[in-house]
């Protein structure tokens, strides 16, 4: 009987299969580690704005309050950029004819808002109410980390699904008291303390964990 395949066609067909499923490997790795880069994540990315704006400086110098700016964060879903005149408050007196405020001045001027660039932001598919996570207690510093050391403002956190998630079926350990949200700096906080405190706001709220992964509580 003649012989269909080489002798040598098995050993190519096994390194064939060898070589795919490296690829296949290779290629979940990478994709992978993509998704966890600072590159898709955007981590530490800081955006061009139209005003060098420092939280490190009215945050942690002058200790402007976060609702003084973001207006709308105890009472919508959105926490709001802050209209020009809340910059012209202390800049119509303070630094009034610095060069790099030129834009305020135009945008109070012309009535035109200062198209600041957003730093931090879910998709448009994903609904966020910040109102609801600031009455529950979770601080601003848990998503948006230490503004208060920024020169300019930079992405803290992913903001992806997995890092909600993980919040979200576990809250207690991200729970402050409400009348503290803006505050920057919690070591000092007694961990036991801590630890007791956001079992008593899930009890205390009806916060039900195994409700907040449901997908039409982030996605509607």
């Amino acid at each position: 009987m003649a012989q269909i395949f080489t002798a040598s066609a098995d050993t190519r067909l096994r390194a064939a299969v060898l070589i795919a499923g490296l690829a296949v490997l290779a290629g979940g790795l990478f994709l992978g580690g993509y998704a966890e880069s600072g590159y898709m994540t955007m981590v530490g990315w800081v955006r061009d704005q139209p005003v060098p704006f420092s939280h490190e400086h009215h945050v942690g110098g002058l200790g402007i309050d976060c609702r003084y700016c973001h207006t709308g964060v105890e009472t919508s879903a959105q926490a709001g950029l802050p209209p020009t005149h809340v910059c012209m408050n202390c800049h119509s007196q303070i630094w009034a004819g610095a060069p790099m405020l030129e834009p305020v001045r135009q945008s109070l001027a012309t009535g035109r808002p200062i198209p600041w660039q957003r730093v931090a932001r879910v998709p448009d598919y994903v609904y966020f109410n910040h109102a609801i996570h600031i009455d529950r207690g979770v601080p601003c510093v848990t998503c948006h980390g230490r503004v208060d050391r920024m020169p300019l403002l930079a992405r803290a956190r992913p903001f992806q699904m997995s890092w909600c998630l993980d919040c979200h079926r576990d809250p207690a350990p991200n729970l402050r008291p409400p009348d503290q949200v803006t505050r920057m700096d919690w070591s000092d906080w007694d961990p036991k303390a801590h630890e007791a405190y956001g079992q008593a706001m899930v009890k205390a709220h009806g916060i039900e964990p195994a409700k907040l992964d449901d997908c039409n509580v982030c996605h509607r």
